[in-house]
């Protein structure tokens, strides 16, 4: 177990991203209730039960040094609880990992998920930066054009559409940061 990887909070302006806490249950529950949201997220969370597991898998990421996830809270609101964001951890040499994030529905338009990401990649260049990693993917549906905004507002350029495969039933599209943070040699328009 990597210690920093268990501790990690980062700030990103008015944004706290943390651990997730057995506190954050219904913050998490009620972030769940979003229609939209559960349309296009693989886990769901209806219940405390549910909610207690997809907190203890986020624990168990962390410790096991696979997956890491932040709360992310908006300490100008008190603490409220405005979305998470994730990052699947790279093998060492593999170069390259995956984020992943949603944000509540009362936070939304107003710049919490491009803020989050920019720290979390910021982060994740500077810790597994001995790994190797050089680039993170953006994954998500095609019919989201809300995420294909975020990630051009978090430097992630878009490089392919990915085809429909499950569990996914719709094609999706890749958008990556590469550690230099220059989208133009991402989307190809640079050697």
């Amino acid at each position: 177990m990597n210690d920093d990887l268990v501790t990690a909070t980062l700030s990103a302006g008015p944004l706290l991203l943390r651990p997730w806490l057995a506190e954050d249950l219904p913050a998490l529950i009620e972030a769940y209730r979003d229609p939209g949201m559960r349309a296009m997220l693989r886990s769901q969370v209806t219940d405390e039960a549910e909610a207690e597991q997809w907190l203890r898998v986020r624990q168990e990421g962390r410790e096991s040094g696979s997956y890491v996830s932040f709360a992310v809270v908006d300490r100008d609101r008190g603490g409220e609880l405005v979305g998470n964001v994730a990052l699947k951890c790279p093998a060492p040499g593999s170069g390259s990992a995956e984020v992943g994030y949603w944000t509540a529905a009362p936070a939304r338009g107003r710049g919490v998920a491009p803020l989050a990401l920019g720290a979390l990649g910021d982060w994740a260049f500077e810790a597994f930066a001995g790994d190797g990693l050089t680039r993170l993917d953006l994954l998500h549906r095609a019919d989201n054009e809300a995420s294909c905004r975020v990630a051009g507002k978090s430097g992630y350029g878009f490089v392919e559409v990915l085809p429909a495969r499950p569990p996914w039933p719709l094609d999706g599209h890749r958008h990556a940061r590469l550690r230099t943070g220059d989208v133009r040699r991402t989307r190809g328009l640079l050697p």
